[in-house]
């Protein structure tokens, strides 16, 4: 599965069958339920898009040494926790994996159960203190700029430059995980009121709206946008398989830092899971320490476990963010003011 796939509209999808084992890799349009495989030897992932193929090759695995089937249901970082909540009465999914402060947000709702997973060798900012979510992949805020943006822009003031009207989108905050955190990194680095004073300048040169992060990537590599945000793996995956025509930057501020937002994929057993103790069994696998090692060169993003060295080759995401302040938000403090920040974003954007 190309990265091309990342839309918040669901699609059908397979895996190929293995010599050992199949599979089962289904999602269904929105607003409907992932089509479960019946019985005890089977568990229902409902995911955030983006790892689509490393999943692939290690639901493969799994089965194999499991003899448990994954049936997989994508969708974007918010619908996973809204078709999990519309299913409460009937739970479909097993383990549910998104972003923050999504992941925040279903905990908040009573939507995941202590998993009783060993998450002993994950640093404490990647796991909930409760035991009811663990990061198992650590990933980052992006830029992609087009090689046709000449004289490239490096600054966040260079985006506000004439020459970019109506060349730069970013995925809407509050909708999508990436476009969220914009915003967030924004307030960050400029304060609440300075970040949206930022976004509305920014509007002149912004396309629209768009909630999905993934839809951009084509648009700047065909130049028809210039600039637009991302995720290090997302655009990362996107070079390597699709052969895309930018390059990752992250937007200096004026004394020349350059900071970014960590954007791990983060996973819970659900609550009322059907096949819970599957759910485990495959949260277990996935924080392996052989599965973990597969996290830089296959699924190109970081290692959540302490114990195995950043890959720092290059084009690898440690090597992208070299030189890059990551900053790791109390993702529970931004749930709790972020409807009142996104109605703020929208009066101050006039989105």
């Amino acid at each position: 599965m190309s990265v091309r796939s990342r839309r918040n509209r669901l699609r059908h999808i397979a895996i190929a069958l293995t010599s050992t084992a199949a599979v089962l890799v289904t999602a269904t349009a929105c607003g409907g339920t992932g089509t479960s495989t019946s019985g005890s030897d089977t568990v229902t992932v409902y995911s955030a898009d983006g790892l689509g193929d490393w999943y692939k090759a290690e639901f493969a695995k799994f089965t194999e040494q499991t003899k448990i089937s994954v049936n997989y249901v994508e969708a974007g970082s918010g619908e996973v926790v809204s078709r999990v909540q519309k299913e409460q009465s009937n739970p479909q999914a097993d383990l549910m994996v998104t972003l923050p402060p999504f992941i925040q947000k279903a905990d908040d709702a009573g939507l995941l159960a202590e998993s009783g997973v060993d998450t002993s060798a994950v640093a404490a900012d990647n796991k909930d203190s409760a035991g009811k979510y663990v990061s198992i992949v650590d990933n980052y805020l992006s830029f992609i700029r087009s090689p046709r943006a000449t004289p490239a822009p490096t600054t966040f003031d260079d985006l506000l430059d004439p020459r970019f009207a109506d060349k730069i989108q970013y995925s809407t905050p509050g909708q999508a995980g990436d476009g969220t955190a914009v915003l967030l990194l924004l307030q960050h680095l400029r304060g609440e009121q300075g970040g949206l004073d930022y976004l509305k300048r920014l509007q002149a040169n912004n396309v629209g709206p768009s909630s999905s992060t993934g839809k951009l990537q084509p648009k700047v590599s065909n130049g028809e946008i210039m600039v637009a945000n991302g995720d290090v793996q997302m655009n990362l995956t996107s070079i390597r398989d699709d052969k895309s025509a930018f390059e990752l930057f992250f937007p200096a501020e004026s004394n020349g830092t350059r900071t970014t937002v960590s954007l791990p994929y983060v996973a819970g057993v659900t609550s009322g899971a059907p096949h819970s103790e599957n759910a485990k069994k495959l949260l277990e696998f996935l924080l392996s320490s052989d599965v973990q090692k597969t996290v830089g060169p296959d699924a190109l993003g970081v290692s959540v476990r302490t114990d195995i060295p950043a890959d720092t080759a290059a084009n690898s995401p440690a090597q992208a963010i070299s030189g890059v302040t990551v900053w790791r938000p109390d993702w529970n403090s931004v749930l709790s003011g972020l409807d009142g920040g996104v109605a703020a974003y929208q009066k101050a954007t006039g989105s």
